[in-house]
C-alpha cells in the first residue's frame, strides 16, 4: 500500500514572536533535534517514504537546505511546497493536488500531521500502521481545554460530532494534529468552504467522513504523550520530558535518522553522523552502526 505523508509547517506562529519573526517555528530546537523531526519521525513510523513539507514563502530555501540529503541519510522523498497565505489545516491537500496533480492518484492514502505536533508511546507504531484504507482515521487525547481544539463526542465508542473550537465543548476528546485519509481526501477538500474565521477547516473536511460513516477515532492509549507546541510554554514543557526520557530510558525520542536505520531505508548516513560527530545525536546513530 502506497502512503503519502505531509507535514503542515506553514502559518506565522505568531504565539511565539519574537522568537519566530526569522525562522519558522519548525526549525526551532525543541531540545536536541529541530521541531519538525518529531512529526516526520511519527509518519516514518506508519512505513511512510514519500512526503510534501508545506511551508511558508519565506522558509521554502531553509527546508530544502534541512532535507537536502533526505534521500541518502533517511531513504525518503521529499519535496517542499509553498502555502502562499495561511488559510486552514484543509488547504493542504488542496495545495497539494493543485502542485502535483493526478501523481496524487498513486497513494493509496494521504496522512497528514501538524508540523508542531509530537507523538510519544508504546503502541504508537502499531497504532498508526493498523489503519483503515478506506475511512479516515483521526487520533483523540483528553483534554483539560478541549475549547482551544476541535472536539468530538462520542456515544458507544463511536464519534457522533465533531466542533471546532466549541465555546461550551460537549465533550473533553479533542482531535490532534495527525489524520489518515482514504485517496478521495482531495476531493473532498474542495467540497467544503471557509468558515466563519475564513479558514478551510479540518473540522468540516472530518465531518463529511463522519456523514458517510467513515469516521474512524482512535484514542491514544493511556500512557501516551502528545504535545501540541504552539507556544514558548508547551516547546519547554515538550523540551523537558524529552531530555528526561532519553536520559533515564537511554533512547532518543523522534530520531528520524535512527528510523532510517532500524528500517533499512538509509543509504551512506556515514558523513551525516560525522558531520554530527560532536553532538550526542552523532554519537547515538555511530553507536547504532558500529
Amino acid at each position: 500500500m502506497r502512503k503519502l505523508g505531509i507535514i503542515l509547517a506553514g502559518g506565522r506562529s505568531t504565539r511565539l514572536y519574537p522568537s519566530t519573526l526569522v525562522i519558522s517555528k519548525q526549525l526551532l530546537p525543541v531540545y536536541d533535534k529541530p521541531l519538525i523531526y518529531y512529526p516526520l519521525s511519527s509518519l516514518m513510523l506508519a512505513g511512510i517514504r514519500d512526503y510534501v513539507i508545506i511551508t511558508s514563502p519565506t522558509e521554502v530555501d531553509k527546508m530544502c537546505e534541512l532535507f537536502a540529503g533526505a534521500e541518502r541519510d533517511l531513504g525518503i522523498n521529499v519535496k517542499v511546497l509553498i502555502q502562499p497565505t495561511p488559510v486552514g489545516i484543509a488547504d493542504a491537500f488542496r495545495v497539494v493536488k493543485s502542485s502535483l496533480g493526478d501523481v496524487v492518484n498513486q497513494y493509496d492514502m494521504t496522512a497528514l500531521i501538524l508540523g508542531d505536533n509530537i507523538f510519544y508511546g508504546t503502541g504508537f507504531t502499531g497504532m498508526v500502521t493498523n489503519v483503515s484504507p478506506t475511512e479516515a482515521t483521526v487520533f483523540a487525547y483528553t483534554s483539560q481545554n478541549p475549547s482551544a481544539f476541535g472536539v468530538v463526542e462520542m456515544v458507544n465508542g463511536k464519534a457522533v460530532s465533531l466542533e471546532e473550537k466549541p465555546e461550551h465543548p460537549k465533550s473533553n476528546l479533542i482531535v490532534t494534529g495527525l489524520y489518515f485519509y482514504p485517496n478521495d481526501v482531495y476531493e473532498k477538500a474542495y467540497q467544503i468552504t471557509p468558515s466563519a474565521r475564513g479558514e478551510l477547516e479540518i473540522t468540516d473536511l472530518n465531518r463529511l467522513y463522519l456523514e458517510e460513516g467513515r469516521l474512524n477515532v482512535t484514542k491514544l492509549y493511556r500512557g501516551m504523550v502528545w504535545f501540541d507546541t504552539g507556544t514558548a510554554d508547551s516547546m519547554l514543557e515538550a523540551a523537558n520530558f524529552i531530555q528526561n526520557v532519553q536520559k533515564h530510558q537511554g533512547f532518543m525520542v523522534g530520531n528520524p535518522h535512527e528510523i532510517a536505520i532500524q528500517k533499512k531505508w538509509s543509504g551512506d548516513i556515514q558523513p551525516f553522523i560525522n558531520m554530527c560527530s560532536k553532538t550526542q545525536y552523532g554519537q547515538y546513530l555511530q553507536n547504532m552502526i558500529g
